[in-house]
């Protein structure tokens, strides 16, 4: 074609001047194919905008015609100049619409981008701290987070939202300053990390960054994102490094210590080069790991490590799930009762609106103490 338009601006092709110029002088495309010495596909492709003006063929122009060369160069680089815009335009209506899909106040309410209310501005904010070139990346089924595109019920917006978070926790990872990677030490902590579940997120969080720190791990919590659906992610950058980040919309005591064990032992199968992602089944993650038996490595593994497996056989066998029992077994063992209320609740023994008082619910506040730097 040779005009292109949006739906606010137009780019004439220098192609469309010759053309009114083939019609007012009764010309056909051969005959000025032979007086430009070129070929009739030339000729052809310069009318209907499929190929731009060089300098030969701007100076056989304004010979043929008669005018001068200035006004070939002008319509050519006016076209190459309206082209871009009309192109702008277009790319910002297609980001426009993954736009409208993320909620821009996540990344701007936590100091990540600036506030403002104009889409152009919203969409190079999160270009630059999402380091893409165009958010139209994020919708992408295999960029960071890999999902199944055969899955008839996952949405544009789960692979959007899904990407940003991801990349957002490996922002934060990317500035924080750790200890090379030292998974012995991480372990022999396992025990110190189970016993903070008797603290306050105020007590433990600080005391948990710096064993993970310690550990070479960069631990996030990263706020809940709508449309999201990911519970948690493990990531090598590098080999001495290695992200952990969970997400902090599930604020029960008993899910957010189990989540973050489930995490570690992710760390623990030192899957280098491979991004393993916790998610909500529904919205459709694969991975070129077997994900079924990792998670479930990771499930058995929180589940043991928070509650010593024999001492809970001999625990349920009794079947007494009062107040006073699970208060006096949670103590015996270390641990927040809210996380053994959890576990009765997950496996049957007792129903989901019993000894709900006995839960905490956290309330982990997202500060800016993650180092990163816009």
């Amino acid at each position: 074609m040779n005009k292109i338009s949006s739906e606010s601006s137009i780019a004439f092709h220098p192609g469309y001047y010759v053309k009114r110029y083939l019609d007012f002088q009764y010309m056909k495309q051969s005959e000025l194919a032979e007086r430009l010495n070129t070929s009739e596909k030339t000729v052809s492709q310069l009318v209907n905008g499929k190929i731009d003006l060089n300098n030969d063929l701007i100076e056989g122009l304004a010979t043929v015609f008669g005018t001068s060369k200035d006004l070939w160069q002008n319509l050519n680089n006016q076209y190459l100049e309206d082209k871009r815009q009309v192109e702008l335009e277009k790319q910002f209506n297609k980001e426009k619409k993954i736009l409208d899909k993320m909620k821009y106040s996540f990344w701007s309410d936590n100091g990540f981008v600036k506030k403002t209310r104009n889409s152009k501005e919203r969409i190079q904010e999160l270009r630059n701290f999402l380091h893409v070139s165009s958010l139209l990346v994020l919708a992408r089924p295999n960029f960071i987070v890999q999902y199944k595109t055969a899955v008839k019920n996952v949405k544009e917006a789960n692979i959007i939202n899904s990407n940003a978070w991801v990349q957002t926790a490996l922002n934060l990872a990317n500035e924080m300053q750790v200890e090379p990677l030292d998974l012995k030490y991480l372990k022999s902590k396992l025990p110190e990390i189970r016993r903070m579940s008797l603290k306050d997120p105020e007590i433990f969080m600080p005391q948990l960054k710096a064993i993970f720190a310690k550990a070479g791990v960069a631990f996030v919590v990263v706020p809940n994102l709508r449309n999201c659906g990911i519970n948690g992610v493990v990531k090598w950058l590098g080999k001495q490094k290695v992200l952990l980040a969970i997400n902090d919309r599930r604020k029960d005591s008993d899910i957010f210590w189990f989540a973050l064990f489930h995490e570690i032992k992710h760390v623990f199968q030192q899957k280098v080069g491979h991004t393993i992602v916790s998610a909500d089944k529904s919205i459709g993650i694969t991975s070129a790991l077997d994900l079924e038996k990792l998670e479930q490595e990771a499930d058995s593994f929180a589940r043991d490590t928070l509650i010593d497996p024999k001492s809970y056989e001999v625990f349920v066998r009794k079947g007494d799930f009062s107040y006073n029992s699970v208060v006096s077994f949670s103590k015996n063992i270390g641990i927040q009762p809210g996380l053994l209320v959890g576990r009765l609740q997950h496996e049957g023994y007792i129903g989901f609106n019993r000894l709900n008082g006995l839960k905490l619910k956290y309330r982990i506040v997202f500060k800016q103490e993650n180092n990163y730097k816009k």
